[in-house]
């Protein structure tokens, strides 16, 4: 008798047995429920910090390039004056006082609209011996030249770049290195051919 009164859970009424298991269950579906809830949060947590660095890096851009189409509109204007000082030669410019004026106008003109292009992030692309890189310039040409065969060996048109982002690409004439030697004129053979031809 005293052995039954000591039996062991599976000696346990059913009733008793039932309401063990099912309140383990209940706990492992508690702890299931939970695990999911964490990673549901942990997910969410992720998507919001992804949004808000994606945010932050389109907000960036945004300021970086903002002024894209403005720049765009006042590159014309450069080009004009860079032609307008280049037309000018020193002669002209040294014999007529009035021309030198005007010609340092426009100078100090060009260089304050270059100044502030540099100041918001518009830099100048293409420079006589650079190497071609077709990222940023546009060959229209191939020329003997100085400049070491793929060099920049004429810019026609300055390019621009904003902030790394090419805004215009610089049109320019590309090296094929020095021109081949003029080869010795030949002298032409006496009639018959040069050879002598003994009778």
């Amino acid at each position: 008798m005293a052995e039954e009164a000591q039996g062991g859970p599976e000696e346990l009424p059913q009733e008793e047995q039932d309401a063990a298991i099912s309140h383990e269950e209940r706990i492992a579906k508690l702890e299931a429920e939970i695990a999911a809830l964490k990673d549901e949060r942990l997910r969410a947590l992720a998507e919001v910090e992804n949004t808000r660095r994606r945010g932050e890096r389109q907000a960036q851009e945004a300021k970086a390039y903002a002024i894209d189409r403005f720049a765009r509109d006042l590159l014309p204007v450069a080009d004009t004056m860079a032609r307008a000082l280049g037309s000018v030669s020193p002669e002209v410019r040294a014999a007529d006082e009035a021309v030198r004026n005007l010609f340092e106008g426009v100078e100090l003109t060009e260089r304050a609209l270059i100044e502030a292009f540099t100041r918001h992030g518009l830099t100048p692309l293409g420079a006589r011996g650079e190497k071609f890189d077709p990222n940023l310039h546009q060959a229209v040409a191939q020329i003997p030249s100085d400049a070491p065969p793929g060099a920049i060996a004429e810019v026609m048109q300055v390019g621009y770049a904003l902030n790394e982002r090419t805004l215009r690409a610089a049109m320019v004439a590309v090296s094929t290195g020095p021109a081949p030697a003029e080869p010795a004129p030949r002298e032409d053979p006496p009639p018959g051919g040069g050879v002598d031809i003994k009778v």
